[in-house]
């Protein structure tokens, strides 16, 4: 039992960090009703930009935990929004009236291209960083295990619930979320009542990207390790998690973020750690099979 309560708390965080980042597919397909697949690459920058920052406020004797995190979470958010933007201005903006299959070969096409000027500037090897936030509280203490929960999955997991509730409040009772759903109902209807739809759409790019830039902290922090690769593995999962619970659902994004982290852990301790993913994308297919709309998701009305 003891083991299982400590898989939960593991499953819980990974889950988080997925979640974070389906909120803002999640976000961009409501909105437009298209992938952003370079979203993946988005979240992967975030943690190099991150990295570095914890790597420059070391050299320079800034040695105080809490001021240092929020210092590289600022940094960090505000570049990493500059990408996102970027990326909407390049892949998407000038496509946007094209055929539905252009503007998404054209974000796969600056994926490719994100992940290769990483590795130019980079390198293509691991790039580690020393456990900065140490420490936790004993739950369960028996003879034969001990069941702990650090203080870094705390603030994960209170940061993830934090910031959805912020997010989901600005999507429903602020201007902004006010023009989010209009351009997600009618972008021409919207337009002609006044809504700025290019400024919308591009504000929902950056909004999808500051949370990703939180979960690239988040990551860095609880794992230790990056390389350029990451962000294809935590965008596969975090669009898996978007599907699963819903594609245009900010609860069912972080719902679905949930049970691929709780899946992909629990796969991993009792049973063979190779197959974790075959176990999650074989949920995510029964799951659409009997609900294609996923968990939390709606049909999609046809407008005529």
């Amino acid at each position: 039992m003891e083991y299982f309560i400590q898989q939960l708390i593991n499953g819980v965080t990974l889950g988080s960090i997925y979640g974070l980042i389906a909120i803002g597919y999640t976000m961009v397909y409501g909105i437009i009703g298209m992938i952003n697949f370079a979203h993946g690459d988005v979240f992967m920058i975030g943690a190099f930009i991150s990295l570095i920052m914890f790597l420059v406020l070391g050299l320079i004797g800034i040695t105080w935990i809490p001021f240092a995190i929020l210092l590289v979470l600022i940094v960090t958010m505000i570049l990493t929004s500059v990408y996102g933007w970027a990326v909407e201005r390049l892949a998407y903006r000038p496509l946007r009236k094209s055929f539905r299959l252009a503007p998404l070969i054209s974000a796969i096409g600056m994926s490719i291209f994100l992940q290769n000027y990483v590795q130019l500037l980079q390198g293509a090897r691991v790039k580690p960083i020393q456990p900065i936030v140490e420490g936790g509280i004993t739950l369960i203490q028996s003879d034969t295990f001990v069941v702990t929960i650090s203080y870094l999955q705390i603030i994960i997991v209170l940061a993830t619930f934090l910031l959805m509730s912020i997010f989901a409040y600005i999507i429903s009772s602020t201007s902004l979320g006010r023009s989010q759903r209009a351009c997600e109902q009618d972008q021409l209807m919207a337009s002609l009542l006044g809504i700025n739809v290019d400024r919308t759409i591009s504000l929902t790019f950056v909004m999808g990207a500051a949370l990703a830039s939180v979960a690239s902290v988040l990551f860095v922090l609880y794992y230790g390790v990056i390389d350029f690769y990451i962000g294809f593995h935590a965008g596969i999962k975090a669009f898996t998690a978007a599907v699963l619970g819903g594609i245009g659902s900010l609860p069912g994004a972080m719902l679905g973020g949930l049970l691929i982290g709780l899946i992909e852990t629990f796969w991993s301790a009792y049973f063979s750690i190779e197959y974790k993913d075959v176990a999650a994308f074989s949920i995510l297919v029964l799951v659409l099979i009997f609900r294609p709309t996923g968990l939390l998701g709606k049909p999609e009305i046809e407008k005529v």
